[in-house]
């Protein structure tokens, strides 16, 4: 469990990488002669008034709410359908051939129902994770709009 939780993190932290190469980062540009030391303590304060007024820290590590139960995906379903598929073979024709027919239709059975669960698996995942960035987006961009007001509040121009 505690590798499949640590996997998950991983993979959550990658997602918000590349979600984040897409978030723009704000750039300040002093225009009314301030100086760099002005624009450091500029950036710290409206750092932390932007932090309190979104809920949004960029500096903190993402965290992510639990994935969606059942996330592994099953394995088995065509040697399932094929035992089930003989011995309905078995008792429907009595012979050979009708335990293979049995067996073939009952593992193409299994084999396409266990596609369709993993696949609903895949897709709860997905949309679990596309939950998850959308979120870490909106909160990244509602700091953003705060760290602006601040700064441009206190003359600087904000790209």
């Amino acid at each position: 469990m505690h590798k499949t939780r640590q996997a998950i993190l991983i993979g959550f932290g990658l997602m918000l990488a590349t979600t984040s190469l897409h978030a723009q980062e704000l750039i300040f540009y002093p225009s009314k002669g301030q100086s760099a030391e002005q624009l450091e303590k500029d950036k710290f304060e409206c750092y932390g008034w932007a932090k309190k007024s979104s809920g949004f820290d960029p500096m903190a590590a993402p965290v992510a709410s639990a994935p969606p139960p059942s996330g592994q995906k099953q394995e088995g379903g065509a040697v399932k359908g094929a035992v089930g598929g003989a011995a309905l073979g078995v008792i429907i024709g009595d012979n050979s051939k009708s335990t293979k027919r049995g067996a073939g239709a009952g593992a193409l059975i299994g084999a396409n129902r266990q596609a369709k669960q993993n696949q609903s698996v895949d897709k709860d995942r997905q949309n679990w994770e596309q939950q998850q960035a959308s979120e870490y987006t909106k909160a990244r961009n509602s700091y953003n709009r705060a760290n602006s007001a601040c700064m441009e509040g206190r003359g600087y121009t904000v790209k």
